[in-house]
């Protein structure tokens, strides 16, 4: 005998996007609940670089682009969060722990002369600032570098403790599931293409129906399958690689910034990860991760240490383990694979699928979602008396991206 559920919402997927989102809904009265796969946070959003992006990184070539626009404003918003004086629906992240309040921007050289005047143009002020010497992060005081630093209104976060913060307090909420054909979740369609139902099996092998107004796809790469399951066409996904580096060392200044490089990209972007050992593990994205993909982990190991030892000539890593992280950025197809400018939500029958494109953009993202809702009436029907059965597992805060990759005889 099937016991059904009623809610207005179900997201389906956990990474920062879906609890973002499901943390919204659920402060809002939505009675929602969120179904994930996997881990709470994992995949793309805990093997991020946690930088809140401001856009600044997208306005290399000299120029403003959409992209930079979309998402100026995001920093604010997540300060303002972090800080638990966010907008009335926004969560309160005061838990999170912040690895640096400010990201950089260095030139190794005299590249930087060429941005000078941009940098200090009025359309940038407030985001990027020029610091004299004495200001420099520690990292870049040594007499080593001749090459001029910025400071960008960018944050770096740890995404565990963020991931931790969305789920606090709504964990009975959150349902562990297996898409698989031996698994414990079915999607059951009706005639007209909509989503009938989630049929979810409990551990005692009753069967649990949930239905809900809405059914947000916030999967990730995993949307893909769902999308096919579905039988749903459009729209359709694409997947962007990168090969991150990973520098595990005790060097005891830690370092926040994108490199400037002769092209739009960042040479290199590198932040700082504190493990439980008192070491930094630091994350190598920027041009290296996308022209890594290609390269087999000991050829981009070696390139690594060779961009590493050029840029931080100072720092000594001889000693320190390397490794690689392989990461798919799934994102709405565009034409040439070009990367999405904003967060993307389509209305499909009953659903709503959704990419955020970026971790900045979890709170535009929710806005758009819930504004679709409002036009279509959905209202929050309030949570009292709203519960799910207790015989289903729930996810686990996905743990740190560099955990497992330093085991003995593993790393380089």
């Amino acid at each position: 005998m099937s016991q059904t559920v009623e809610a207005d919402v179900v997201v389906i997927g956990g990474g920062i996007a879906g609890l973002w989102l499901f943390r919204t809904l659920n402060t809002l009265g939505y009675r929602t609940l969120l179904l994930e796969q996997d881990s709470l946070g994992g995949g793309q959003t805990i093997k991020s670089q946690g930088i809140v992006h401001g856009g600044t990184k997208y306005t290399l070539t000299g120029q403003l682009t959409n992209a930079s626009q979309a998402i100026a404003g995001m920093p604010e918003r997540w300060r303002n969060a972090l800080a638990g004086k966010g907008e009335e629906r926004d969560p309160d992240l005061r838990s999170a722990r912040i690895l640096s309040e400010y990201h950089y921007l260095w030139s190794p050289g005299d590249i930087g002369s060429r941005m000078t005047s941009f940098f200090a143009s009025k359309a940038l002020r407030g985001r990027v600032d020029a610091l004299t010497k004495e200001q420099f992060p520690a990292i870049f005081k040594h007499n080593g570098f001749r090459g001029k630093v910025y400071q960008l209104n960018e944050i770096v976060l740890d995404i565990a403790t963020v991931t931790q913060a969305l789920v606090n307090g709504l964990k009975d909420k959150t349902i562990k599931v297996d898409w698989s054909e031996q698994g414990n979740a079915r999607l059951n369609k009706d005639s007209q293409g909509n989503i009938d139902s989630i049929e979810l099996t409990e551990a005692n092998g009753e069967n649990v129906l949930l239905k809900a107004s809405r059914y947000v796809l916030a999967s990730g790469e995993g949307t893909e399958a769902l999308l096919n399951t579905w039988g749903i066409n459009d729209p359709k996904m694409q997947v962007r690689p990168l090969q991150m580096v990973m520098v595990r060392h005790d060097h005891p200044e830690p370092i926040y910034a994108h490199c400037l490089g002769t092209t739009p990209l960042p040479r290199i972007t590198v932040t700082s990860h504190p493990d439980n050992d008192g070491k930094w593990v630091w994350y190598l994205g920027g041009g290296i991760a996308e022209d890594g993909v290609k390269q087999s982990a000991e050829a981009l190991i070696a390139t690594a240490k060779k961009e590493m030892k050029a840029l931080l000539p100072w720092v000594d890593l001889d000693q320190a383990e390397w490794d690689t992280l392989r990461v798919n950025r799934a994102e709405p197809k565009q034409n040439r694979l070009l990367r999405p400018d904003a967060a993307f939500c389509q209305p499909v029958a009953n659903g709503i699928v959704t990419w955020p494109t970026k971790l900045a953009l979890a709170p535009n993202l929710s806005d758009e979602v819930i504004r679709l809702l409002q036009e279509d009436n959905i209202r929050p029907a309030g949570d009292e008396n709203f519960s799910i059965p207790e015989g289903f597992s729930r996810p686990e805060i996905c743990p740190n991206f560099w955990q497992g990759h330093f085991e003995e005889g593993k790393a380089s």
